[in-house]
């Protein structure tokens, strides 16, 4: 009709310029999401992805290396019955990477326990889920604690090497006042009347080179005479808190309904060699040690150390030494995270 304008008649875009266009937008598209966080990613990310094309490498080495931690580990891969054989490592390795690659977030929950901070970008493509998040805040929080908890041992630990080189606080003597029980159990109910003679007479000798009248002043003069006095009332003491302690264990003992009556009698009756005997020092003095790095010497000032960063630096000769002391404790450690988590991953294994 006269007086109407066609609307104006807009070009087909060529089947090439299309497809550069859908490129372009698919490259701009892939370059925002390449800087959105794990966490933000879409749901349809949580799929397991079965095209190993879709893997980068590096998170395969990082899957691989996760699996193979937790092949040799002590953890329940599956479930078997009573009289199954045991599965390879092979084997093990095979079933802990299909069960991630078939079910990542269970994977993830049923092994939680035994993983490690590094460990968790095996589970970028399902980190939008909320159950990711709260593992993910457990593994990390664990491992800070272990991280402080390790830095606290360096610390008493240095403070025991301290202490040794002092020679006074780790004397046997002084962790006799101690723990009365714990040395009369190793040492003290298998001294000879001559031992124990000799050692009141070490005990007066070490009161006595602190005194005024010297080392080694003689029992008539005021210091020795003194320090006579003050020995005999801390062995008093000692003897007092002795029979406390065992009335204690007794009476713990007696409670114990599958008690064998004559195991105290036979015990008694037992005479260790000299061998034997040094043998249950050197048992004393490890425990000794192990209380004192544990925090269980109620007699010291742990918050001396434990906050004191002039313990921080170990010299490299006691690393040898240190690892000695730590390396069970935290194989230990990890066997209790480990089985606190046993019940609920039998009970995943049966879902």
């Amino acid at each position: 009709m006269w007086g109407e304008i066609d609307p104006p008649v807009r070009a087909q875009p060529s089947l090439c310029e299309s497809e550069s266009e859908d490129e372009s937008d698919f490259t701009e598209e892939s370059e925002t999401l390449s800087h959105v966080w794990d966490f933000k990613r879409p749901a349809e990310a949580e799929r397991p992805r079965q095209d190993p094309q879709c893997v980068s490498q590096a998170e395969e080495i990082c899957v691989h290396a996760m699996v193979d931690a937790l092949a040799v580990s002590g953890s329940l891969v599956k479930s078997q019955q009573k009289g199954d054989a045991e599965l390879t490592l092979k084997q093990r390795r095979e079933e802990l990477l299909h069960q991630y690659r078939s079910r990542p977030l269970v994977f993830l929950e049923r092994y939680h326990a035994s993983l490690k901070p590094h460990n968790l970008s095996a589970f970028a493509h399902v980190s939008s889920d909320p159950r990711v998040l709260h593992y993910s805040e457990v593994i990390q929080r664990r491992a800070a604690a272990f991280t402080n908890r390790t830095r606290v041992r360096n610390q008493r630990y240095a403070a025991l090497r301290a202490l040794q080189k002092e020679g006074e606080y780790f004397s046997e003597e002084q962790m006799r006042i101690r723990e009365p029980l714990l040395y009369e159990q190793y040492i003290g109910q298998y001294l000879t009347d001559d031992e124990v003679l000799e050692r009141s007479q070490n005990a007066m000798m070490e009161e006595a080179q602190g005194a005024q009248g010297g080392p080694g002043a003689p029992a008539g003069s005021k210091g020795g005479l003194a320090h006579l006095l003050l020995n005999s009332y801390q062995e008093r003491l000692i003897q007092n808190r002795l029979h406390e302690e065992q009335e204690r264990e007794d009476g713990a003992r007696e409670e114990d309904e599958d008690e064998d009556d004559g195991y105290s009698v036979q015990q008694k009756q037992w005479e260790p060699t000299p061998e034997e005997k040094a043998l249950l020092r050197e048992e004393f003095i490890s425990q000794m040690h192990q209380r004192f790095l544990d925090g269980k010497d109620n007699d010291f000032n742990y918050s001396e150390v434990d906050e004191n960063p002039d313990y921080d630096n170990l010299d490299i000769v006691s690393r040898d030494a240190e690892d000695k002391y730590f390396e069970d404790d935290d194989d230990e450690e990890e066997e209790e995270e480990e089985e606190e988590d046993d019940d609920d991953e039998v009970e995943n294994m049966t879902e």
